[in-house]
């Protein structure tokens, strides 16, 4: 499968008044050509770091410690400003997490996915807007031709996102980062948009970077899943191996968290709080949290531990000569129930 996108090695961190802070640490994946790569974890996990990282859109306080981002054979962490102009939004497009404050609010829907074709596509602006009327009916804006002329506080938030999309699609990209694309829209809405995102990668053949903190969101899309917690990569797999094989005690928690209305099991809370970066804890960062954390976890951070050709984990519970521990008894139960619901829909 041909690689699109490399990331190696990864670690950003931020100059702050306290100090500096750790966000990504040794962060390395890989994006396939076609494919759905979900970055999964809790706020503050260095998720959407990662992907300013790739952008190159890093606050001015935050900088590329060490690592390279490979794209086409060309290393972006070397790139200058004047360097992402081809990159940025053409080859490389981002749907923001919210879409009223990603959108200009006084200037019309239209203009704006005009204006992207016209920068980036040096088109004329008539055949700019006939694209972009085109673009607005590919997403599912309704009368495009009245909605061309309107501004975004008359577009509904689902409407709003759909709209981000359009943009993002503008210029054919190679690459689309959607950043917790559907948090602040209904559940209804935002299967529709999940829906849309599937439908525009299938006609596209897009490569598709999903960051959410929801497991639940990216179970029927996602190829693949990267779990992150501190600004590590704790778990990698295909996502048949993450949601049915889950090796690290911080996946169970996720997973054991998503809510389930098949249950009425009490819904489940990750204990205590992640660590401060500022000061990055030594060994591994879940261990204050993780109900089988051995000794070693809180001195030595683990390594990855391959568990088959595509599925690697960092927990020390994955070592040969540790305890022999099994995932909650609410996850398992979870997991069958899915098993179950996945053969009924066949």
């Amino acid at each position: 499968m041909e690689t699109i996108l490399s990331v190696e090695n990864l670690s950003v961190s931020f100059n702050a008044f306290a100090g500096t802070v750790y966000s990504v640490r040794d962060v390395s994946f890989e994006l396939h050509k076609g494919e759905t790569l979900a970055i999964v974890g809790e706020s503050g996990s260095g998720k959407t770091v990662t992907t300013k990282a790739i952008l190159g859109i890093l606050p001015k306080n935050g900088h590329i410690d060490e690592g390279k981002i490979l794209f086409h054979g060309k290393d972006l962490v070397q790139f200058k400003e004047k360097d992402f102009y081809d990159v940025r939004g053409k080859q490389i497009s981002l749907v923001f997490q919210d879409p009223l404050s990603a959108l200009n609010p006084i200037m019309k829907i239209g203009k704006q996915i005009s204006e992207v074709l016209i920068y980036h596509d040096h088109m004329r602006p008539d055949k700019a807007k006939q694209r972009a009327l085109e673009l607005m009916e590919a997403v599912g804006i309704p009368d495009p031709a009245v909605r061309y002329d309107q501004y975004p506080f008359q577009f509904s938030g689902g409407m709003r996102q759909r709209v981000v999309i359009a943009i993002a699609l503008a210029s054919n990209p190679e690459i689309l980062i959607c950043d917790e694309p559907t948090t602040a829209l209904d559940v209804t809405i935002q299967s529709k948009i999940l829906d849309l995102i599937n439908d525009i990668k299938a006609k596209n053949d897009l490569s598709i970077i999903f960051i959410t903190h929801d497991l639940g969101v990216v179970a029927n899309m996602a190829d693949r899943v990267a779990v992150m917690y501190a600004g590590r990569i704790v778990e990698y797999g295909t996502s048949q191996e993450v949601f049915y094989e889950p090796a690290h005690p911080y996946t169970w928690a996720l997973l054991s968290a998503m809510p389930d209305l098949n249950t009425k099991e009490t819904l489940f809370s990750i204990p205590g709080a992640p660590p401060n970066m500022l000061h990055p804890p030594k060994g591994d960062a879940f261990a204050a949290r993780n109900q089988w954390a051995l000794e070693l976890d809180f001195e030595r951070e683990p390594p990855y531990f391959r568990i088959t050709d595509t599925h690697y984990a960092a927990t020390w519970l994955l070592h040969p000569d540790a305890p022999k521990v099994e995932m909650p008894e609410i996850l398992k139960n979870r997991i069958r129930r899915m098993k179950e619901e996945n053969d009924i829909h066949g």
